[in-house]
């Protein structure tokens, strides 16, 4: 009974989250998405440009390298984006800052598809703790915020072009704030990801090899499938359903497929924890299941929490409470570089 009335609240809050958004249009758009790219009008055109970035290792490197601009002031850090956007705010990075006293470690999350709020209780709990929480803006979230939208709708969209833009440039935003946290001293770094932030988290992961630790909330493999499948996206889909098949648009959307990258998340001082939730109707158990499935075929060993909860019920007592203590158990554990020591 009580499980039934989880799945009702989920679906309702699923149903809040629609109110509001509108379906847009297709658009192949890989100038967007493949930087040097010219226009295309075919999908096996932009079908071919993915598969040269699923096998370009530098196609998440920060061409840049560039450390110039960081402004920090009262617990927040602003720094430019170093992929310039449509949008003028979209291309200035904030992240709030909650300090732990300690340079032991710092934590960097990247945040839900359409959150609202950063997550406070989290960032509290764990400086208290002695882990440095920094809350990254995703694009086109919070402050980066397209005008007059109120979903971020350019982050994930039936534009195959500007939806690899998007996660591209949070991967790349987040690879440029861990070098900074390097910088200021910080000697462990781990990242958190939550649902479409698990994909961005799990890329920054897979990429840079600074990041010793990954917690993925509420994850999967291809994001392809995840639109295609998911009860959050239903609108997305019905734009993309007329216009491409779902084979197809795995291999376009291939460059945002974790399973691309398991290899990279199963190198030997990367030490990851994912949380699911197995009655998620968003990121549908059996996605997130052969994504578990690729990982341990590569060699990953990770650390796996499944809670019996739909994908925003996660949110709610008791289950966020078992997988902030499986987190933080997960953090407290000496890095294997040290095991090794």
């Amino acid at each position: 009974m009580y499980h039934s009335w989880l799945d009702v609240w989920d679906e309702r809050r699923a149903r809040r989250g629609e109110e509001g958004k509108k379906p847009s249009d297709f658009a192949l758009d890989a100038e967007l998405a493949f930087p040097g790219a010219k226009k295309i009008t075919s999908i096996e055109e932009f079908c071919a440009l993915a598969d040269q970035a699923v096998a370009d290792p530098a196609f998440f490197d920060d061409p840049n390298l560039s450390d110039q601009g960081f402004e920090r002031l009262d617990g927040w850090l602003k720094f430019p984006s170093d992929i310039s956007t449509d949008i003028e705010q979209n291309n200035v990075v904030s992240a709030k800052i909650t300090e732990s006293g300690s340079f032991d470690q710092a934590m960097v999350i990247f945040h839900h598809w359409n959150a609202s709020s950063r997550n406070r209780q989290i960032a509290n709990f764990f400086s208290q703790r002695g882990t440095t929480v920094v809350e990254i803006a995703m694009p086109y979230h919070f402050e980066r915020s397209r005008p007059g939208s109120v979903h971020a709708d350019y982050m994930l969209s039936p534009s195959l072009g500007r939806t690899i833009q998007a996660v591209r440039q949070a991967v790349l935003d987040g690879r440029k704030l861990i070098r900074w946290l390097k910088i200021e001293g910080y000697r462990e770094i781990s990242v958190l990801g939550m649902s479409l932030g698990s994909w961005v988290a799990g890329m920054v992961a897979a990429h840079d090899s600074t990041v010793s630790k990954a917690s993925l909330f509420l994850t999967a493999g291809s994001l392809a499938d995840m639109v295609w499948t998911g009860r959050a996206t239903r609108l997305i889909r019905d734009s993309l359903e007329p216009e491409i098949e779902l084979t197809d648009l795995r291999r376009a959307w291939g460059p945002l497929n974790l399973e691309n990258y398991a290899h990279s998340l199963a190198r030997p001082d990367l030490d990851l924890h994912v949380v699911l939730a197995k009655r998620d109707k968003v990121v549908l158990p059996e996605l997130s299941e052969r994504f578990m499935h690729r990982l341990k075929d590569a060699g990953a060993r990770p650390n796996i929490l499944k809670l019996n909860c739909g994908h925003y019920s996660l949110a709610m007592p008791p289950y966020i409470l078992l997988a902030g203590l499986s987190l933080k158990r997960f953090l407290s554990r000496a890095d294997k570089s040290a095991r090794r020591a």
